[in-house]
């Protein structure tokens, strides 16, 4: 699958349980498209957000979706807590496998760069490079990572689990000590970068 759709909502504070509880029910019924990867509920960053991961078998089938729920009321649920949401296509950099459900966190952090006009080309090489040495067993897997198809452009996410805040410290900074991360020539490519920890909600596939 290579094509995904990452939506956030912002609510009300203290109403993100109530809206996860509704949001359960609209992303299992029968009328939701896409396949579900990923829902969390943000913990470090900008708070009282749920983001939404979902796969796509083929751009049909995610405009599909999109018109259903933009046509809807109350598609998700959630309209009575709900003050903002933003909507965005991602494709998968194509050499990467995302990670399968199950338990990999339960800490995940999602990390957005802005890219300057031509910075997605060597960004995406500079990865291919330096991943498979980034997620070797000594350090951590990386879900997977994204180039944005919409908005504005470029842009990529980048989504990586943690058992603990302390093992992501651990990992990062010896990862950058050990030369294996960043990957070459990324930071010219960056215009700015956003970073926020999810927790996941009990029915996410992912945990």
């Amino acid at each position: 699958m290579k094509l995904y759709e990452l939506i956030t909502f912002t609510v009300r504070v203290r109403t993100v349980a109530t809206a996860m509880e509704c949001l359960e029910q609209k992303l299992r019924s029968a009328n939701a498209g896409g396949e579900l990867m990923g829902c969390w509920a943000s913990e470090i960053g900008p708070l009282n957000q749920i983001a939404v991961l979902r796969g796509f078998t083929d751009e049909a089938s995610r405009q599909a979706e999109r018109e259903r729920y933009l046509s809807s009321a109350d598609a998700f649920g959630i309209e009575a807590y709900l003050l903002n949401m933003r909507v965005e296509n991602y494709s998968l950099f194509p050499f990467i496998e995302p990670l399968p459900a199950g338990r990999h966190g339960p800490f995940y952090e999602l990390r957005m760069y802005d890219l300057v006009p031509s910075g997605l080309a060597p960004t995406i090489e500079g990865w291919k490079k330096a991943v498979t040495p980034r997620t070797a067993e000594q350090y951590s897997p990386v879900y997977a990572a994204f180039y944005a198809t919409d908005g504005q452009l470029p842009r990529y996410l980048h989504i990586w689990p943690y058992a603990s805040l302390e093992q992501r410290l651990d990992v990062r900074t010896r990862a950058v000590k050990d030369g294996v991360w960043p990957p070459e020539n990324s930071g010219p490519q960056l215009l700015d970068m956003h970073s926020t920890i999810y927790l996941p909600a009990s029915f996410s596939p992912l945990q």
